[in-house]
């Protein structure tokens, strides 16, 4: 049971955000130190953060399922799902949703006054995301500002205000994870163009999608490298900085518009390792 719930969010996928929240952790608590002064608040803080980023994207990717159980059972790629394939009913991934949403807001009530304010909104953008695809090609962007909310909502956990270094980490997981899912979407191209569902390589065609996206990874690297210039880091920032960069440069090469054999490969393994690394080189110049 457990394992099919984790299978219906991609748990897995987790590995994409969660490092840059830990990022904006981090640099909170720079930001606040004497502030912080217990490593107990701390550990309290940062478990509080990863509730909050498990359970909104546990909402976000249940309720996806649940809004796209029909279209996914018109995919044959898509139709093995648990929601389509009979493995969790409809009813249940909904209430799962409503769970997760009710544990992310009552979390950050226990975070601070400015998280719970704005926990609303959170949800309404990673919720909304799975409307998107129905009407506009711009569905990727959504997404990335779904995932871009997890460095500055980490950072506001710890330090209660919003900051310029913050933002633009947010700007470059925007600019990432858009660039990236459109890579992602050029499986459905024809599916999507056929029943009337958005996305860039939909309205496009693969070579310009792939051109957008190559675009967009340029923005996330140039976010990134004014974030280290804007925050004074040192040579382990840069270290990181040339390994995301790779990461980005490398899924490029091995997705082509005729070949998409490697799709999952850019996807998960290229994103997933960039994401880690940069954030282990982002803490280590932090602190040390």
């Amino acid at each position: 049971m457990v394992k099919n719930y984790l299978s219906l969010i991609k748990f897995s996928h987790t590995i994409f955000a969660m490092p840059f929240a830990l990022i904006g952790f981090c640099l909170g608590i720079i930001y606040q130190s004497g502030s912080l002064v217990s490593g107990k608040e701390i550990g309290i803080k940062l478990a509080l953060v990863i509730v909050c980023m498990v359970t909104a994207r546990s909402a976000a990717m249940a309720f996806n399922r649940y809004l796209d159980r029909a279209i996914d059972a018109r995919n044959p790629r898509t139709a093995i799902r648990e929601i389509p394939a009979g493995v969790i009913n409809a009813r249940s991934a909904l209430v799962f949703t409503i769970v997760s949403c009710l544990l992310f807001i009552l979390s950050t009530w226990f975070i601070n006054r400015i998280c719970f304010y704005l926990s609303p909104v959170a949800l309404a953008v990673v919720l909304g995301y799975s409307y998107t695809k129905r009407f506009t090609a711009l569905c990727h962007i959504i997404l990335g500002l779904g995932l871009s909310l997890a460095p500055i909502g980490a950072f506001l956990a710890v330090t209660g205000y919003f900051d310029l270094l913050p933002i633009l980490f947010s700007i470059a997981v925007i600019c990432w994870v858009s660039g990236f899912d459109i890579i992602y979407a050029l499986q459905d191209e024809e599916f999507d163009r056929s029943h009337n569902l958005f996305s860039i390589p939909a309205k496009l065609g693969k070579v310009r999608a792939l051109h957008i996206s190559e675009v967009l990874h340029g923005l996330s690297a140039a976010a990134i490298i004014y974030a280290g210039i804007t925050g004074g880091f040192h040579v382990f920032y840069w270290i990181g900085v040339s390994l995301f960069t790779g990461m980005l440069v490398y899924q490029h090469s091995v997705v082509k518009p005729n070949d998409l054999r490697r799709v999952n490969l850019a996807f998960m393994t290229a994103n997933g390792i960039a994401s880690v690394i940069f954030a282990v080189f982002v803490i280590i110049d932090l602190f040390i």
